[in-house]
């Protein structure tokens, strides 16, 4: 998959299924960091450091890190001193329909803006 262009990301890491034997089997492109260590991240403590250890774990292993849920400024600021390499949540942006996201690309360049 990787010769031909697709990168391949785990899902809700961290949850369910997720088996850690799978990252020495197998080469994933991307850690994805589930919601639930997300949002309680000014909650509890052991959120912050699973995010984390995921975080480095994945590094290590050379591999990039979405966090998934990211709600506010708080949650961001904290991934982004971890070193979260990618986020997507409310915090950029809520859904929104094709054409519009058309309409907010073209206005921007094709550039998305985090949020200040």
């Amino acid at each position: 998959m990787q010769a031909m262009g697709i990168g391949v990301t785990i899902d809700d890491f961290g949850t369910g299924c997720s088996a850690m034997s799978y990252l020495t089997r197998f080469h994933f492109d991307r850690l994805k960091i589930d919601r639930s260590f997300v949002s309680e991240l000014h909650v509890r403590t052991g959120s912050t450091a699973i995010t984390s250890a995921i975080i480095t774990m994945a590094h290590d292993l050379e591999m990039g890190v979405v966090a998934e849920g990211v709600e506010n400024v708080e949650q961001f600021e904290l991934l982004r001193s971890q070193g979260c390499d990618e986020i997507q949540g409310y915090f950029l942006g809520r859904p929104v329909p094709a054409h519009e996201l058309q309409e907010y690309l073209e206005a921007n360049q094709g550039y998305a803006r985090l949020p200040s």
